[in-house]
């Protein structure tokens, strides 16, 4: 069975979601990045939630044995699937391939991304930064405006992106992925504007998540850094579940166009 970054099993995640109700009963969502870190916890709490749910990354093996064992212990439907969301011309066939096997898909969670080191800003080379955009930006853009279209034409559905707190804290250590970031920003308000006022289209703009990717941090300096936060700390993977659920369930019908930072207070530090 496996387990999340901070040691929760799906079963334990499955019943902390359940404890929220179900607001997306006969929905199907499409969740990129979803095998693991916060896109795991989302794909999870969609199907606890009700959701049938196709887990999307680029390494198929981890998304098809999330999938088995989350449809065990939802009843669910849950499908994996191995895909580059920086592949533009694969992104159309992976849509059709999940719609073959779930049905037609009203929840898209653009949820992959990278954030490589690198040793300078002059360091950075024009394949990293070409990467970069690609699974931050330009993969997102395709899959918003095919499924956008989709679900426009079928009547609605629910857009939702992962942003980060870097899109308005950009340093140089981290500043494509903060571009990207911040131009994804800017495509909510546009697919919003497109596709509405059908499918809604909203980003979480996230904080720092104690998740597989935080094991590489210094967390002796980010636990001094987050003393200024009004939370104090950083988050846990569990934490991003409660805006997701609310951004692409029902009660969020007046809801579209919006970032909601899930960050414990990061951005309204000094």
């Amino acid at each position: 069975m496996s387990t999340t970054a901070t040691g929760s099993t799906v079963t334990e995640a499955v019943a902390r979601a359940r404890a929220a109700g179900a607001p997306l009963t006969g929905r199907r969502a499409l969740v990129t990045g979803g095998s693991r870190g916060l896109g795991r916890e989302i794909a999870i709490a969609f199907a606890a939630a009700g959701a049938d749910v196709a887990i999307v990354s680029r390494k198929k093996d981890a998304c098809t044995g999330l999938a088995a064992e989350l449809a065990e212990a939802t009843g669910r439907r849950v499908t994996g699937h191995g895909a580059h969301v920086g592949e533009w011309d694969r992104l159309d066939g992976l849509l059709d391939e999940v719609e073959d096997g779930l049905g037609p898909v009203d929840v898209l969670v653009n949820n992959a991304g990278i954030a490589p080191v690198y040793p300078s800003l002059h360091g950075v080379t024009e394949e990293l930064f070409d990467k970069i955009v690609a699974v931050n930006l330009k993969g997102p853009f395709r899959m918003m405006a095919v499924a956008g279209r989709r679900m426009a034409a079928r009547g609605g559905g629910a857009m939702l992106n992962i942003s980060s707190m870097a899109s308005g804290r950009p340093t140089a250590g981290d500043l494509p992925y903060a571009a990207a970031k911040a131009a994804l920003n800017t495509l909510t308000a546009g697919f919003a504007q497109e596709y509405g006022p059908t499918v809604r289209v909203n980003t979480i703009v996230a904080g720092p998540f104690r998740t597989d990717i935080s094991a590489s941090w210094d967390m002796a300096a980010v636990d001094e850094m987050a003393r200024s936060w009004p939370s104090r700390r950083v988050g846990e993977p569990s934490e991003i579940v409660g805006a997701a659920l609310y951004l692409c369930g029902p009660t969020a019908s007046y809801t579209t166009g919006s970032l909601l930072a899930v960050d414990g207070g990061r951005l309204a530090a000094p």
